[in-house]
């Protein structure tokens, strides 16, 4: 196997790395268990085990490391991204399994905030006379375990908002036209970002206008369960998602004011449909469907990921409520103008470019003629948005 050379940032960083590395690997299949990678270094500096969580209900990454170093982790430095666990769950605690293999030193990411955890592992190796080391490359993990930690801290999925605009910021033209927007490239991308997703949500408006299946293309390791936020279950018997729901989940979610017939024909269709009411606006005193409760009632559901494909007054919505945590967006060349064409965000909005939330280090691809831009979104600690 390969030398783990120290690096100038502190001596574990290029392992931890690595294991950051190989615990991406299990993005869409260990949901909805975090991400977990784990390397095996000899007081010498070889590696001699690495594993990853590599699918829900399988061995840990700890335990994978281990089995495959053998005799070789007495005495080793174990570098992984998160706390090893000290419960029973669907396999026995990693904290023991460090223990018994003569492990001398542990290296990790972050704490596990999981409640059964949480500083537990460690305090289980200190016992253990086991040298425990924290927060190496400590940002990155905790990117990695951004999804898990939103769930189980906020009772929440991780919301990636997604959409694709012109050069000018228009996600349609005026009249409602956007298919496509993006090319060919962005839309395989787009189809493998679905395909690890736990949910993919719209806004009824989305739906009616692009009658879209919001299914993965080839098919990845996760089939999302499709979600329609739809106030009065206007979801059409003939749309594709009706059709469908019989193969694939399809969770409406509407509030009371919706005719009890609607919502009688969506469920004799397969549809799930689930009655969320939120405040009533000033301006019509209608009631909204809220989506603090939805991604509450999607937590309980265990989903960790959600896709939100639109429209831009459910990004508003979102946004308003700070409760985008990543965004994907793909850019292409063109200019469709009309002072009448939406972008990809309504609502109120910020104040002012001071207090308006940015991406962290976003990274940037080239897909073609398009761009991809994609990062974890930062909230300023100000009030960011204007008043209703």
């Amino acid at each position: 196997m390969e030398t783990v050379h120290d690096s100038a940032a502190g001596p574990w960083d290029d392992a931890m790395r690595r294991a950051i590395a190989l615990a991406r690997r299990g993005e869409g299949f260990v949901e909805p268990n975090p991400l977990v990678g784990a390397v095996l270094v000899s007081p010498s500096g070889e590696v001699v085990g690495e594993g990853w969580h590599e699918r829900f209900g399988g061995p840990h990454a700890e335990v994978q490391a281990l089995a495959r170093a053998g005799e070789r982790a007495a005495g080793a430095t174990l570098v992984v991204t998160l706390e090893p666990c000290c419960h029973f769950g669907k396999t026995p605690p990693c904290s023991r399994a460090v223990i018994a293999a003569g492990v001398r030193r542990v290296v990790v990411g972050t704490r596990d905030p999981f409640p059964k955890v949480d500083g537990g592992g460690l305090a289980e190796l200190r016992a253990a006379g086991i040298e425990v080391i924290e927060g190496c490359v400590e940002a990155e993990a905790n990117r990695l375990l951004a999804p898990f930690r939103t769930r189980v801290e906020q009772r929440r999925p991780y919301v990636h908002a997604k959409w694709a605009m012109t050069l000018d910021g228009k996600i349609a033209s005026a009249t409602g036209a956007s298919q496509w927007i993006s090319n060919e490239s962005s839309r395989r991308v787009v189809h493998a970002l679905r395909g690890r997703m736990d949910a993919i949500l719209v806004g009824i408006g989305t739906a009616l206008a692009d009658d879209p299946r919001l299914t993965a293309r080839p098919v990845g390791p996760r089939t999302a369960v499709r979600v329609v936020v739809d106030r009065l279950a206007r979801l059409p018997l003939t749309s594709q998602l009706v059709l469908t729901a019989g193969d694939i989940p399809t969770l409406v979610y509407h509030t009371d004011e919706a005719p009890s017939e609607r919502v009688a024909r969506l469920r004799s269709a397969a549809v799930e449909t689930i009655c969320v009411n939120g405040d009533a606006t000033p301006a019509n005193e209608t009631r909204r469907v809220s989506l603090l409760a939805v991604l509450h009632d999607l937590a309980e559901r265990q989903v960790t990921n959600l896709l939100v494909e639109g429209g831009a007054q459910v990004f508003g919505s979102l946004r308003d409520a700070r409760l985008i945590d990543e965004v994907h967006a793909f850019i292409a060349p063109g200019l469709l103008g009309g002072a009448d064409a939406p972008g990809p965000i309504a609502g109120h909005g910020a104040s002012g470019p001071a207090v308006m939330p940015r991406l962290i280090r976003p990274e940037i691809e080239r897909l073609e003629d398009d761009i991809y831009l994609h990062g974890p979104v930062t909230w300023p600690v100000a009030d960011d948005t204007t008043s209703a």
